[in-house]
């Protein structure tokens, strides 16, 4: 469970002072640990983990008659980066909303830390140390970049209305809030913004800030909803590089992507969903070799060809029966058809 802000003043160490990233080495430490805590789990749906931080059960979601998610059993590994991947359609976002408390499912059960968050409204959900991103960024535009850094922070003495008409009640958590808020902004190459609105923020930036901001809850899960969406390529690794920080950290991240080249480079393990269940879950490697994945990414393209097909073939038999209709043999068709080309 998240740290929420004490009366202790924070010292620089703690607030002031940019901590230093962790190093290659250290990094790759950290993947071969969470590579190695997964190495003997089954490639199969639902197969349990060593050290689950997150299970869900049966958890069901419909739209009227449209079954959006679906899915019986699964686990993330703690202290892992899991990359949650799937066709348009797949039931990816709603079932991240599910989790969050931002929707609320048919039916279902999921745990954080063994304590039960189904029916746990969102913000209860982040006070417990899961936080979320949207694919379209939520920074508060008609507000700074430092304000919207300082609401993300929890447990604000200063959010009571008696209290607050009493500065000295919060004033001092307040400098500590800044001061972490300061630090995140520089790790994330923000603090030259501080005082601009966040409006005026590119998109690759917003998603820097919401990061940014989420960190503030010290979270022991992020949940990142397509994070690359219309992010300029010049910040595409940095965002990466942020994404993978947050395992050096500690942190277990769940994150949903569709550029599969980012999912092979960063994550230690992939869940596939598609029709709103999970058909397959294992390594970047297996998974992508695997036939359901394959099928579920490309079948739509297949039908699509077999259409094609039939239509083109359609086409053909009526311009041959025009054309046997005008006394035109179907050699001499075929020759003209050649012609036009």
């Amino acid at each position: 469970m998240p740290a929420e802000f004490s009366d202790t003043p924070v010292t620089r160490a703690d607030a002031g002072e940019i901590p230093v990233l962790p190093d290659i080495g250290s990094a790759s430490l950290r993947r071969d640990e969470a590579v190695h805590a997964l190495s003997d789990v089954p490639h199969e749906p639902g197969a349990a983990k060593p050290d689950p931080i997150l299970v869900t059960d049966h958890v069901l979601r419909r739209f009227g008659g449209l079954t959006a998610v679906d899915i019986g059993h699964v686990e993330i590994q703690r202290g892992s980066i899991t990359a949650l991947i799937g066709p348009n359609g797949a039931g990816k976002t709603t079932f991240f909303n599910l989790l969050t408390g931002f929707d609320r499912p048919d039916r279902g059960t999921w745990t954080f830390n063994g304590a039960s968050l189904a029916g746990m409204a969102a913000y209860k959900v982040a006070r417990r140390g899961m936080v979320r991103t949207f694919q379209l960024t939520k920074a508060l535009a008609r507000l700074t970049v430092m304000e919207n850094m300082r609401l993300g922070a929890v447990g604000q003495r200063g959010e009571s209305v008696w209290r607050a008409m009493f500065p000295g009640f919060w004033r001092e958590q307040e400098e500590d809030i800044t001061a972490r808020a300061e630090e995140l902004l520089a790790r994330f190459s923000l603090d030259t913004k501080r005082d601009d609105f966040a409006g005026s923020l590119s998109g690759g930036q917003r998603k820097l800030l919401e990061m940014a901001r989420a960190l503030m809850v010290e979270p022991e899960m992020v949940m990142l909803d397509e994070p690359m969406a219309g992010v300029n390529p010049a910040l595409t690794q940095t965002l990466l590089r942020h994404v993978k920080d947050l395992r050096e950290q500690g942190m277990t991240v769940l994150f949903v992507e569709h550029d599969m080249d980012m999912v092979r480079d960063i994550s230690d393990w992939v869940l596939v969903m598609a029709q709103g269940a999970v058909i397959a879950e294992g390594p970047p490697e297996s998974v992508m070799s695997d036939n359901r994945v394959i099928d579920a990414y490309l079948g739509a393209h297949h039908d699509e060809s077999l259409l094609e097909g039939a239509v083109a073939a359609r086409i053909e038999q009526e311009a041959a029966a025009e054309l046997a209709a005008d006394g035109v043999p179907e050699a001499s068709g075929a020759a003209l058809q050649e012609d036009d080309r």
